[in-house]
């Protein structure tokens, strides 16, 4: 008799996305390729709730890809070998040209436990300030903005603010799209309540659409906007005299910089109509209960420093701080790019909240016994490349993020690191950008292997728990660095598990603070393994005493209640922002402002996100929006593909004719790699032109130009095995994605077609169909299984239906079906069309079916077809169908009645 097989057991984690912190309950399969995760709903982040990237994350954890042994110059070698050339060459390094010739670059992708001992190592032994993370690409001008004015980088808001506030602006943020759960709480607030909802974007998006009033600002001019809120709140019975008095300072220096413009000159300046204005400073000042939340659009910016200052002058100067459903929040992009600004991990900081004031480094140089340890700051993100590149850094360490893909001037970045004399990179999948240009590659674990901890926007502390063995030769990020840190010859880490550095840090929290800083989380400092463990999600700082806060429950604590800031003398500051122009200006050669962003489905550079194919089925290629005039004015058509070029770099994108941006501007997503697509790394179209105070980039506004890819023919395959990627290097245009049974290619050339068509599906045993003059098809079986097929036009994009198309690969068809592959249509009643819903997999036409039967709202088009019905970042997308089929059928109307 069999033995009885035991259950998989279910694994409390946190989700590895955006700054939400969602926790996670996965139950991986008994081979580790793939899980079921559901939302945690007792983690009070989420409640239960997850988005569509999430959902699909037991579609990522396979190893395909996965880097397995390190490798020293392209060979495999042992991880001793490729450890101990790590640490002899910094040692060599720093021997011969000093510890500032050295330098980690980090990640928002790293556990608190990986930045510890990451920032120990290099601030504390080695000496030198020069580690910095790609969180400075993301939430650095909120460091300054908070540190300005309260004296700390305390984040004073909670998500329990959301559902409290009387009004909600968000402004820099397509908060349905890159925060789909937290947008889920607050629409539910504005059902439930009534919650005002204001959207300050440039673009449409489908955070738009929920708008109680979308101010449609100018790119660069938030400035402006918010110094004319701040004027108009001072002036009338919003302000609180009482606080400012006895809280704040500044208050006169920061409205002379504000300036006194008329509301016209405002409109102006802005982009924004003066009755919306109006409407806007109205709004602001009846309701008490205001939240602010800004994000990217706010911090990537050469002002965004005075952005988030300005933002806050308007809370301050209105005393809406420090009390439920009121205040400046900030919300992250990483799932721990909170956690990275408490230990450390930014160049201009030392850990647990502290500086490079001379106290701070005492403090801190006694605390680890580190009498060398770094006494001013190093060089943040765009200034250590730089420096890579002119040879002042000699030796640099990079983990867990791909700067190649992500930095501006990319191209820049990827040469400075093909000259540097020694780079190492520790990574999860071999194909990276940037893992190609290391010297040695050092194999790190991924989500589902790794433990540790990780703090959300509303500084949220959970524990990332593993739930898979490590692969291979695979080590965690703190085990790789302390083998490096002890190689070198430095005492301090001989750390046996995550749970003891988690242990240190919770103590350096508490050294000498009584509380002068905010960051506190002391009475962890004992914390054993089993604690560890279990431990539950929970807001710092800890409540004295064994009040610990139970799980689920929110900490009652909250930052500014009493008045009280982390400044010399406890008041506030109110920071002067005079309005500046953006760092750069379009040009005639460079019309257009490009602003970058997220899409839905997609995070960061696609090694995660691009191993699922459901994630694919929304946006399978990189894309630039444009006004529909611009496009008209360009000669581009719309799915056509455009040259997109600044003076840094070039890119060629699928083109979304569309009104959602405004003539002159265009948007452009930043997620598609070399590893995807042949030319759409778009930040290396953005000058690295950074913010004076906080080191964050510019990446919201970008001068370049647009114009058409001229190409001979079109094309669109699907493939079960990858198409070869030198075969792929002859096209002039291509994006791959992963399709269900393989592969789906869109592409792009010149010269002769058939050539073109034999070369991607070379066999002989092919299928082949000449449709019209100039259009063809070819498709190879194996036996009946589908296992290539193309379709190419030299008329313009190919009309096909693609998911139809993908989920044919590897099924079986008779003869009578091959021509129906070919043509690269169903047959009736198959069809799906464009996928809407990649979380339940609904298609555009079971959607506009549902509506012409009489759905009359998300609710109902979600009980007929299950679109919407999981995380509900399609539903703008849903409403959008449904207006557009409604406006069309009033259109008919007409007509007919005429």
């Amino acid at each position: 008799m069999p033995e009885p097989v035991s259950p998989v057991p279910e694994v409390a984690t946190t989700c590895p996305y955006c700054g939400v912190g969602c926790g996670v309950l996965v139950k991986a399969s008994p081979d580790g390729q793939s899980a079921e995760v559901r939302g945690d709903p007792l983690h009070p982040s989420n409640k239960g709730r997850l988005c569509s990237k999430g959902s699909a994350l037991g579609e990522t954890i396979d190893r395909e890809e996965r880097l397995f042994v390190p490798l020293v110059h392209g060979l495999e070698a042992s991880w001793e070998e490729a450890i101990s050339r790590v640490a002899d060459g910094f040692s060599r390094t720093i021997e011969m040209h000093g510890p500032d010739s050295v330098a980690f670059y980090v990640s928002g992708q790293f556990l608190t436990e990986d930045y510890y001992v990451a920032n120990k190592l290099m601030k504390g032994f080695i000496g030198s300030g020069n580690i910095d993370t790609n969180s400075r690409l993301c939430m650095a001008s909120s460091v300054v903005g908070h540190k300005r004015a309260f004296g700390a980088d305390t984040v004073p808001g909670c998500y329990e603010d959301l559902e409290l506030a009387d009004l909600v602006i968000m402004v820099g943020s397509n908060f349905a799209w890159c925060h789909p759960v937290l947008h889920q709480r607050l629409l539910e607030a504005q059902r439930r309540r009534g919650t005002r909802i204001v959207v300050i974007d440039p673009r449409r998006t489908a955070t738009t659409q929920a708008a109680d009033l979308h101010l449609r600002i100018r790119p660069g001019a938030d400035v402006h906007l918010f110094n004319a809120l701040f004027r108009h709140l001072a002036q009338t019975r919003a302000r609180d005299a009482a606080f400012v008095a006895s809280h704040t300072n500044g208050l006169e220096a920061a409205l002379e910089a504000a300036g006194d413009m008329p509301l016209s000159q405002v409109a102006e300046a802005t982009g924004i109509a003066e009755c919306d204005l109006q409407t806007f400073f109205s709004w602001v000042q009846e309701t008490s209960r205001t939240v602010t939340v800004y994000s990217q659009g706010v911090n990537q910016s050469s002002a965004g420093s005075d952005k988030v200052s300005a933002i806050i002058n308007t809370h301050l100067v209105a005393g809406r701080i420090g009390k439920p459903g009121m205040g400046p929040f900030s919300i992250t992009g990483q799932p721990n790019a909170m956690g990275g600004r408490e230990v450390g991990g930014l160049a201009n900081q030392l850990a647990a909240h502290m500086d490079f004031a001379p106290d701070d480094v005492d403090r801190v140089r006694r605390f680890w016994n580190a009498p060398g340890i770094a006494a001013r700051p190093g060089l943040k993100a765009v200034d250590m490349f730089d420096a890579v590149a002119d040879g002042r850094i000699k030796a640099i360490w990079i983990m867990a993020t791909n700067p190649v893909v992500s930095l501006p001037d990319a191209d820049k970045v990827r040469s400075a690191l093909e000259a540097c004399p020694l780079v190492v990179v520790s990574e999860v999948v071999s194909t990276s950008d940037t893992a190609k240009l290391a010297d040695i590659l050092l194999p790190a674990t991924a989500w589902g292997e790794k433990s540790g901890t990780v703090t959300n926007s509303e500084r949220r502390i959970s524990r990332q728990r593993s739930f898979l063995p490590a692969p291979g030769e695979a080590r965690h990020d703190w085990q790789a660095v302390c083998e490096v840190a002890r190689l070198m010859g430095h005492d301090g880490f001989d750390f046996k598990s995550p749970a003891q550095v988690y242990a240190e840090y919770a103590e350096l929290s508490a050294f000498e603070n009584a509380g002068s800083r905010d960051f506190d989380i002391g009475t962890h400092a004992n914390l054993n393994e089993d604690a560890y463990e279990k431990l539950q999600p929970f807001q710092w700082p800890l409540p004295k005493a064994g009040k610990r806060a139970g799980r689920g429950d929110i900490n009652s604590h909250r930052f500014f209640a009493d008045g009280q800031f982390y400044t010399p003398d406890g008041k506030a500051r109110f920071i002067p922002t005079p309005a500046r122009k953006p760092g750069s200006a379009v040009t005639p050669d460079y019309p257009f402002i490009m602003n970058t962003g997220r899409v839905r489905d997609h995070w960061h550079t696609m090694t995660r996100t691009g191993k699922t194919p459901r994630l694919s089925t929304h946006m399978a290629e990189p894309f630039v929006e444009i006004h529909p005039e611009d496009a008209l004015c360009q000669d581009i058509g719309a799915a056509g593909l455009a040259n997109v070029a600044s003076r840094q770099g070039r890119a060629i994108l699928r083109v979304l004719v569309t009104e959602r941006v405004r003539k002159g501007e265009i948007f452009v997503p930043i997620h598609w790699t070399d590893r995807y697509s042949s030319r759409a790394r778009v930040d290396a179209l953005v000058a690295s032109i950074a913010d004076p105070h906080s080191g964050q980039p510019e990446f919201k506004f970008t001068p370049v130009s647009v114009t058409r890819f001229v190409a001979d023919w079109y094309g669109f395959g699907v493939f079960a095995e990858e198409p070869a990627m030198e075969l792929l290097a002859m096209l002039g245009y291509w994006a791959l994605a992963r399709a269900p049974g393989g592969w789906r290619l869109e592409f792009a050339g010149s010269g002769n077609m058939s050539e073109a068509a034999s070369a991607l599906i070379p066999h002989s045993n092919t299928v082949s169909l000449q449709m019209t003059q100039g259009d063809m098809a070819r498709a190879l079986f194996d036996d009946e299984r589908l296992m290539a097929m193309i379709k190419i036009s030299s008329h313009g994009p190919v009309i096909a239906d693609r998911a139809w198309l993908a989920g044919q690969l590897k099924a079986s068809h008779g003869p009578d079906s091959r021509f129906t592959i070919l043509a690269g249509r169903p047959p009736s009643g198959e069809a799906t069309g464009r996928i809407v819903c990649s979380c339940m997999g609904i298609g555009m036409l079971a959607i506009q079916a549902a509506i012409a039967a009489g759905a009359a709202n998300e609710q109902d088009i979600g009980k007929a077809t299950r679109a919407g019905t999981n995380c509900g970042s399609c539903k703008p997308e849903l409403r959008t169908i449904l207006e557009t089929m409604r406006a069309e059928a009033t259109r008919v109307g007409k007509v007919a009645a005429e």
